[in-house]
């Protein structure tokens, strides 16, 4: 890695969850959340980013959203899956971006609102085109993800940051 080049971290909301009676981790994609995790691979797949690292909540549903997703990838990062994910604060999410290995320049991570929202907010200090527009005009619903560059290293990633290059989310 180039010091020139920058980070890029996308922070990727799982897809629609399920309702059934099983405790909230356990919590499975909903038939409409199977298809747009799909989706969200192939938009994934067009950023044309290549991924070294995924870091995913152990949660059922981010899971299952990150299997689908990565089936749509070029290549297939390597993936941790993190407990300290689910139900994170921003802070928290930090805090886990922080302790990536600097060989890692692009990494992808799975989670849950309302914190991989309030993350995106947080980091962007600046935006690119109509990226935070269209992030603000539809929030963060699930499936959707976020595109953030940074100088630096993983240790410096910190509020105001990064720049919002680019948003997605399925259409309702």
């Amino acid at each position: 890695m180039s010091v020139a080049e920058p980070r890029r971290i996308v922070l990727f909301r799982h897809a629609k969850a399920d309702w059934p009676q099983v405790s909230d981790h356990e919590r499975p994609l909903a038939d409409r959340g199977r298809m747009d995790a799909a989706t969200a691979g192939r938009k994934l797949a067009d950023t044309g980013i290549p991924f070294d690292l995924a870091l995913c909540s152990t949660s059922a549903r981010t899971r299952e959203t990150w299997k689908l997703a990565v089936h749509e990838l070029a290549h297939r990062p390597k993936t941790v899956y993190e407990e300290r994910l689910y139900e994170a604060s921003p802070g928290e999410l930090i805090t886990v971006l922080n302790e990536t290995p600097d060989e890692a320049q692009d990494v992808v991570l799975i989670g849950h609102n309302p914190g991989v929202q309030g993350l995106a907010d947080i980091l962007a200090g600046q935006a690119e085109g109509d990226a935070r527009t269209r992030m603000s005009g539809r929030g963060f619903p699930a499936a959707a993800f976020a595109v953030l560059s940074f100088d630096g290293s993983w240790k410096s990633l910190e509020p105001g940051v990064a720049t919002l290059t680019d948003y997605w989310a399925p259409s309702d």
